[in-house]
Formats: structure tokens, C-alpha cells, sequence
């Protein structure tokens, strides 16, 4: 078990942002229960981030949550993070904690390349439940998932043995060691069942580049063979001398390397991400 059991650890029974009041896709209001349809697949979402990163969370939270409405996926967005070792964050994250239900603290020193994605997939069965989701990602946390056009595109991929993602290098195609990015990639719920019951062979394997370890992992068990490239719909943000970076486009799935707020701005602009704002006396921005 890599789960950290403490005060604020996440109960299980958590769905997504906004999730109903019952389980199992019911809600339940007053005495009135209404069945509601079920998804055509499951996703979970774990962010990979640090503890002190609160203002990341908090817009990640909201751009993922105003993308639901229309969704015929479940999408249910976590943020992971290694143990908290300061009391100023342990308190400030347990608020996050009281007031959201997404926040779930892994067994493990926090590190990017030594073993944090093992502890991540390595923790879903036991945090959620054998069979909770069809698809696992694991994403960065300076990435912009527009959740219709994954879900459309993730809903035409096979449920087993997949691997989905933005292949790399983007500078030339199919060599021997191509792999999904780390800004984003799903594997099927089979591979994660995988990744537990390899533990004694993997355990030693964790350190390095994250993304490339998964994929040194899967090649050398004969794993993962539904690849899903689906570069050049997940890519950089447009940038000199960044091989997967290109201009903003319509079709986009994801935008990777968002790392400071007018990055943000420009991008979330781009896709009209506040058309939905009704006029304000108390604002005049709209």
C-alpha cells in the first residue's frame, strides 16, 4: 500500500468534481432518486504535482470543471503529490482536503524522476477499487486538457493494453525508442492492474526520465501494444526550438508547457474559454 494514511487522506468513495450524493451514477435530491445515464467510459485524471503549487490546482480545478456539463465520459480529476514534510502546507492542502475531496498524498519522497509515477499507478487499485476506471492518466500539471475532444478521441481507442498519448521525439518518426510524453498519457485499466502485480520486477526499474521508465517497463514485458499517437493534437506551447511545439490550432486535445499564468491566459483565450460569461454589474471584463 502506498497510500499515506493520514488525517486528510482521501476517501475512495470520492467521485468527480461536482459528483452527486449517492454512488454508482445515482443522485440522490430530497426523496427523489434519478438514474443517470452511464458513461460511455471512466477516466481518472491524476495530476502529478507538488504540494506548494495551491494557485495551480485551483485553476486546474476550475478550467476541468467547467469542461463536465456535456461530457458522456467520466472524468475525474485528482492531484497527487508526495508526503507533505511542512506544517504550513500540511495545513493549507487539508483545507483543499475539507473543501474538495481531490487531494491524495502517496507514500513516497516527493520527486519527478525516482519512482513518483511507480507510486502513482501503483496506488489506484487500493485508493479506488479493482475495476473503478477503464483508463488511467497520468498528467503534468502544466498541461491543458480539453476534456470533450480527449474524451471523443479516447472514446474510439481499444479498453486493453493501451497506451495513448503524444509519441516522442516529435523531430522524426517511428524510431526504436519512441514513447508517450509526460505531459499526458493514458494506459488501460489492465496495464495499471499490471504495473501492481509487477511490483518485484519494477521496483528496482523506477528511476529516471518518468515517462520513457513506463514505456522501458511495458516494452520489456511485451506490454502496452495499442499505441495511440495523437500528436499533433497534444503538443507544446508554441516555442523556438521545442520539437513538439507548433501554433494553437482548433483540433487540440492537450497544450503541454503552460508553465506561468499569461501562458495560461493566452491559451484558455484562444479556445474562447470564457464565452460562457453572462454580463455583470460586477464586472465589466465580459
Amino acid at each position: 500500500m502506498v497510500v499515506y494514511p493520514n488525517e486528510f487522506a482521501l476517501q475512495s468513495s470520492l467521485a468527480g468534481a461536482g459528483c452527486p450524493d449517492g454512488a454508482n451514477g445515482i443522485s440522490v435530491a430530497a426523496h427523489h432518486v434519478v438514474a443517470q445515464a452511464a458513461p460511455d467510459f471512466r477516466l481518472l485524471m491524476g495530476v502529478l504535482t507538488l504540494p506548494s503549487r495551491y494557485e495551480r490546482r485551483h485553476l486546474l480545478r476550475t478550467v476541468y470543471a467547467l469542461q463536465q456539463a456535456n461530457l458522456t465520459a467520466r472524468v475525474d480529476v485528482r492531484f497527487f503529490f508526495c508526503r507533505i514534510e511542512s506544517d504550513e502546507q500540511r495545513l493549507l492542502v487539508a483545507l483543499e482536503a475539507m473543501r474538495y475531496g481531490d487531494v491524495v498524498e502517496l507514500d513516497c519522497p516527493e520527486n519527478m524522476d525516482n519512482g513518483k509515477t511507480h507510486s502513482y499507478f501503483s496506488s489506484v487499485p487500493a485508493l479506488f477499487g479493482d475495476g473503478a476506471y477503464d483508463f488511467v492518466m497520468k498528467a503534468d500539471d502544466d498541461t491543458f486538457f480539453r476534456l470533450p475532444q480527449l474524451a471523443e478521441s479516447l472514446g474510439r481507442a481499444p479498453r486493453k493494453d493501451l497506451y495513448y498519448g503524444c509519441m516522442v521525439p516529435c523531430d522524426y518518426v517511428r524510431g526504436w525508442n519512441e514513447y508517450m510524453s509526460g505531459m499526458g498519457y493514458v494506459i488501460s485499466w489492465d496495464l495499471v492492474e499490471w504495473i501492481v502485480a509487477a511490483a518485484d520486477q519494477i521496483r528496482n526499474h523506477t528511476v529516471g526520465p518518468e515517462d520513457r521508465t513506463l514505456y522501458s517497463w511495458f516494452s520489456g514485458a511485451g506490454k502496452a501494444k495499442n499505441r495511440v499517437d495523437v500528436k499533433p493534437a497534444m503538443y507544446d506551447f508554441p516555442q523556438r526550438g521545442a520539437p513538439c511545439a507548433h501554433e494553437l490550432v482548433p483540433d487540440t486535445i492537450a497544450v503541454h508547457r503552460l508553465k506561468n499564468n499569461l501562458r495560461w491566459s493566452t491559451t484558455l483565450r484562444y479556445f474562447n474559454f470564457t464565452a460562457g460569461l453572462q454580463p455583470s454589474k460586477f464586472y465589466r471584463f465580459v
